[in-house]
């Protein structure tokens, strides 16, 4: 939208001069407007009467459902403002100035919005000419003559700050308002940071559909809102192919997918799914049981893939005797030599099984067939299908190459140990094969008390007898705590499309977590994927991840630690207190009410052993408090949260209880004291750590 360029302060100032006395009440008429001309976009598509333009219901069901959809995605979020930013070009973009001419204007915000007359109002932050919004900087300003930050309360634009990147008497200044909205208390659901994007995210943001990224970021780093960002990305640069193929966003638990599920409908993004691991793969069975931890890594480990295609291959026989097709007066022999032959070739093709399956009578109709024309007949395609269909062919592929039900492979697998010896030899040890072996077999699949490894090996099974369906892109967030066999199961639904991956390998807290990311990828199919690092924290105060970070040596040696942005004095308080349970639940108690006080949400963090102690304290003094994935208000800000599920929350201030009863309510040390991280760094603005045992000599130390 062309417009004249004006001047203005680097301070919210109103007295500013940007071509009107008033720029900040410019700026609110503009921001008006938009919202009008938003409305107005929205009433257009309400007011589509698609009756004479389909031919059918089908056709309309499908039109309106879409419609339905683009009336959803242009809906006004009061309390989400419409344009965040404000980029005064030097000159034309993508085209010729006439002399003397100002360069351009644009308006960034979450969506693109146009006026009656088409001519936009708001740029969507992911155009390309909204990217030097993120980008430009005083040493590369890629033409931009002024960068404006807007100040936002309650969705009304309250204040600006201005950036000048071309001019060299303006000092460089942190900016205030990014500064305030990244600390800005955290009520509710995870927020997108559209208006806060870093250069080093946008870089990874922008990246293409065609690569897979893995991101490595410590705790505030904004790894989780950058992969989120990223699918918003690829959705507005690839929406056609992407409309085809689908997308998925992939997280630990459902208290985490319900926290971050807000983002991309405030981004306009609303046909993304999302599911845990383990909602992928329980598509057959029931989990209902629970392995030790020495038996979940063994199944979890990728020789178990190996196992399994030699259990499913075991299931093709030699062929003992010739098939004979009758078809009217005429018999036709196919000698079992010749049909071994096709089997052989099957097996050498590594065909899924089920494909195999499918391609054995058809093979054999073939061989068939050519006898036929021998004779000097004229048999067709359709004669082909038929002799494939004949009583003889289809009982002898029964015999050479049977149907075979995933499920029932692992069940056998895992309660009968002559089998599992046999295509578990050379791969497996005698102790873990052991190890996978009920105690009571199960009697049918039905019956079977299946655990979520369990799971995975099914749906690994599953794959190897029928293809599993590929999506165009999948975001797997908390990456680092995947076995390798889940990591194939991520990665067979992205096997014709790409990835974003996310983690830390210092957040690692199962007992199979992976030890580096070079590992993951090559389980995960993508091996070549470019793997990126975020050390600038924009979330956890210097105070804060400074303490947790004392456990990186004894955690994940080597890591580098964060290095957050954010000065807070005061954040971290640690306190000792003297007695036994009681008074330590009486101090956790007066510890939550202390950060009551305070703006924003409360997270009390606790082993998860601890929770119903905890619980009942909180009763008892009167406070009622929310489970992890419960949406916080204003009324009610107080989480109870087990440290197993604390994992890529976050809270304006934390009450972590007993440090040492985290770390040994985990199976060994080193996960304790990866818990024990992520509990650490779960505060935005404030961390209080009371413990009536000792501290785990690591922080001590340090």
């Amino acid at each position: 939208m062309p417009a004249h360029v004006a001047e203005s302060d680097s301070t919210p100032d109103p007295t500013s001069t940007t071509g009107t006395t008033d720029p900040l009440g410019h700026e609110r008429a503009h921001l008006a407007a938009s919202r009008a001309a938003l409305r107005g976009m929205r009433e257009d598509v309400q007011a589509l009467d698609i009756r004479d333009v389909t031919a059918n219901w089908v056709n309309a069901a499908v039109l309106q459902s879409q419609i339905d959809d683009r009336i959803k995605a242009l809906a006004d979020l009061s309390h989400t403002p419409l344009f965040f930013g404000r980029l005064d070009y030097l000159h034309a973009v993508g085209g010729e100035l006439a002399e003397g001419a100002d360069g351009e204007r644009f308006y960034i915000g979450r969506r693109h919005v146009h006026d009656a007359a088409g001519d936009p109002m708001v740029i969507d932050w992911r155009a390309p000419v909204s990217q030097p919004y993120y980008q430009a900087s005083r040493t590369n300003p890629q033409d931009v003559g002024l960068r404006r930050r807007f100040g936002y309360t309650g969705g009304e634009l309250t204040a600006y700050e201005d950036e000048h990147l071309t001019d060299p008497a303006e000092a460089e200044h942190t900016s205030r308002l990014l500064q305030a909205e990244i600390e800005r208390p955290r009520v509710g659901p995870m927020r997108d940071i559209v208006a806060t994007i870093q250069p080093e995210q946008d870089e990874i943001v922008r990246s293409g559909l065609g690569g897979t990224v893995c991101v490595q970021g410590g705790p505030g780093t904004g790894k989780t809102a950058v992969g989120l960002h990223r699918v918003a990305y690829l959705l507005y640069a690839h929406r056609e192919r992407l409309a085809r193929t689908g997308t998925l966003v992939i997280g630990p638990n459902r208290s985490f997918l319900h926290y971050i599920e807000q983002v991309l409908p405030a981004l306009g993004e609303l046909e993304v799914k999302q599911a845990t691991v383990d909602d992928l793969v329980r598509t057959g069975v029931e989990v209902r049981g629970e392995d030790e931890a020495a038996t979940a890594v063994v199944k979890g480990d990728a020789r178990m893939a190996e196992v399994l295609r030699r259990a499913i291959r075991s299931h093709v026989t030699a062929p003992v005797e010739p098939v004979v097709v009758v078809r009217g007066s005429r018999r036709w022999r196919v000698p079992a030599y010749e049909i071994q032959e096709m089997v052989d070739e099957l097996l050498a093709r590594d065909m899924r099984y089920g494909a195999a399956h499918e391609a054995l009578p058809q093979r054999i109709a073939h061989a068939v067939l050519v006898r036929m024309e021998e004779a000097g007949e004229a048999p067709d395609d359709r004669v082909q299908n038929a002799v494939a269909r004949n009583p003889a062919v289809k009982a002898a592929v029964k015999a050479i190459w049977p149907a075979v039900d995933p499920a029932k492979v692992v069940l056998r697998l895992l309660s009968d140990a002559e089998f599992l010896a046999a295509h578990a030899g050379g791969l497996l040890s005698e102790e873990e094969q052991k190890r996978l072996l009920w105690a009571k077999p199960a009697r049918s699949v039905k019956s079977a008390k299946w655990s979520a490894a369990d799971a995975v090996l099914i749906d690994e099974a599953g794959d190897l007898v029928a293809r599993t369906h590929s999506l165009g892109h999948v975001v797997l967030d908390e990456a680092q705590d995947l076995s390798p066999m889940q990591y194939r199961a991520v990665g067979r639904r992205c096997s014709t499309g790409s990835a974003t991956v996310l983690g830390d390998l210092a957040q690692g807290t199962t007992p199979w977590s992976t030890e580096s990311w070079g590992e993951a990828l090559f389980h995960l199919g993508k091996a070549d994927a470019v793997v990126e690092e975020l050390t600038a924290g924009f979330r956890v105060p210097r105070e804060v991840i400074a303490y947790a970070s004392r456990l990186l040596p004894a955690i994940s040696p080597g890591l580098a630690a964060v290095e957050s942005v954010r000065e807070s004095p005061g954040s971290l308080a640690v306190r000792e207190v003297p007695g036994g349970a009681a008074e330590l639940d009486a101090a956790v108690v007066a510890a939550c009410e202390e950060s009551l006080h305070n703006e924003g949400s409360i997270g009390l963090i606790a082993a998860d052993a601890r929770i119903p102690a905890l619980g009942a304290a909180l009763t008892a003094a009167g406070h009622a408090y929310l489970s992890p994935g419960e949406e916080t208000t204003a009324e009610s800000r107080l989480t109870l949260v087990p440290a197993s599920l604390a994992k890529g929350l976050e809270y304006d201030y934390v009450v972590l209880d007993e440090p040492g009863a985290v770390v040994d309510g985990e199976p060994d040390e080193r996960t304790g004291l990866r818990r024990l991280y992520v509990a650490l760094t779960r505060a935005v603005s404030g961390l209080t750590v009371l413990h009536a045992a000792p501290l785990p000599e690591v922080l001590v130390q340090a």
